[in-house]
């Protein structure tokens, strides 16, 4: 079973608690660099490219997200019959080898086969820092981890956009990909040296027809994970959904493309700042009240926020304000889905966060890439669909619990009924 005290997790993990926290946000940030840092720099690459219709810009992100999502299928399995640590190397060399590949890509088919490859790369970056870290920690202590490697994390999207601005300003678009590319050799060289492997020899799961299939049954078939899981989906998927937009927004619809990577950035210190105080709370509160609470707040925001779009009243800074409070609810609901949906599911840790991500990633790039299509040069389809994203975000909580919210913790497994 998996302590929930530091010491325990510094003697499974080989690292001490800080460092264990800045490796895996390490991890989870290779993912926000890859999607973050070329938004400035769209219209340069899709003008290098020969990309002519503006939406289809947009799929420099979503063939991303699509490897990213589809390849956490097969990393849980892998990751449980031969280990965290070698699953995560050659995870981290594919993404490396994948930006430098993009930086040299000159064709658009080239710049598609090569961030399809990073997603991939990507996404074993994804499975193995939630499996390392269920291997160390469960319940309200899994939560706290994962709170405070968000605050990290965060901090890429916040910076991202405008590291990749001021490459845009000073060198070409394609340093762009060389800097991820140098991001995942050095985490790589970071995993070698210190992360020894955390999965136990008796959880180990061999490649076989039986144990795998019991292993994709327990994740697929536990109530509470899969309800939470599609919960996290929609969630997801319109913040994919503003991410694929954010760019035209600012630029086509407010005319403001200087104030684009502040304004971006303020929005994702938003979600830092609900994964901080997310880490204060959740062990005093528990992650159904926070995280309920926060999800109802969010539905109500973007509710209002529609309201703003459909009547006209639409401005950059009601904008800003409105996204922003949003995030902020998404940064309190994010850590604490994910964490109820793997609680459950720590004998399979490994193949139970390969198929969450999978479907949440998938379906979020999906929905996001749905959302993001039907820009019109206005805001109201990217606001009306991040409330549409919540209200069905809640019919999934309810059907995880049973209809009741605020529900006490438990952690017997619950099966789809």
């Amino acid at each position: 079973m998996a302590s929930l005290s530091e010491p325990a997790a510094r003697d499974r993990a080989g690292l001490g608690f800080r460092s264990f926290v800045a490796l895996i946000a390490a991890l989870m940030a290779t993912n926000a660099l890859a999607i973050d840092a070329m938004l400035p720099a769209l219209p340069e690459i899709g003008a290098a490219l020969g990309i002519t219709e503006p939406n289809d810009r947009q799929w420099i992100v979503t063939a991303y997200l699509l490897g990213f999502g589809a390849a956490q299928i097969v990393y849980g399995t892998l990751a449980d019959r031969y280990g965290r640590r070698p699953v995560l190397l050659v995870c981290l060399a594919i993404y490396a080898l994948a930006g430098f590949a993009a930086a040299m890509a000159t064709t658009f088919d080239q710049m598609m086969a090569a961030r399809v490859l990073q997603g991939i790369g990507a996404a074993g970056t994804r499975v193995l820092a939630v499996s390392i870290v269920r291997d160390s920690y469960s319940g309200r202590q899994m939560a706290r981890v994962m709170s405070l490697a968000f605050i990290v994390f965060l901090a890429v999207p916040i910076l991202a956009p405008s590291i990749g601005q001021v490459i845009v300003l000073f060198a070409p678009w394609r340093w762009i990909f060389g800097l991820l590319g140098v991001f995942g050799v050095v985490v790589g060289l970071i995993a070698a040296r210190r992360l020894p492997e955390t999965l136990h020899p008796e959880d180990r799961v061999p490649i076989e027809a039986g144990p795998v299939l019991a292993a994709f049954r327990a994740s697929l078939t536990n109530r509470l994970a899969i309800g939470y899981t599609f919960a996290m989906t929609f969630m997801i998927g319109g913040l994919f959904g503003f991410i694929n937009a954010a760019q035209q927004i600012f630029v086509d619809v407010f005319k403001a493309p200087d104030l684009f990577t502040i304004i971006f950035a303020a929005i994702a210190l938003f979600m830092a700042l609900a994964s901080f105080l997310n880490s204060r709370i959740v062990e005093r509160f528990g992650m159904r009240r926070v995280s309920h609470s926060a999800l109802l707040a969010y539905i109500g925001v973007t509710i209002v926020h529609a309201g703003f779009a459909l009547t006209g009243h639409e401005t950059m800074w009601v904008f800003a304000v409105l996204q922003a409070a949003g995030m902020f609810c998404f940064g309190l609901v994010a850590s604490n889905f994910g964490a109820m949906a793997m609680d459950p599911l720590g004998h399979v840790a490994g193949t139970a966060s390969s198929v969450q991500g999978f479907i949440s990633t998938v379906g979020g790039a999906l929905i996001g890439f749905f959302i993001g299509q039907h820009f019109d040069g206005t805001a109201t389809p990217t606001v009306i669909g991040f409330a549409v994203c919540g209200v069905a975000a809640l019919v999934m909580v309810l059907f995880a619990e049973k209809g009741r919210l605020f529900r006490p913790h438990q952690q017997a497994a619950t099966p789809v009924r």
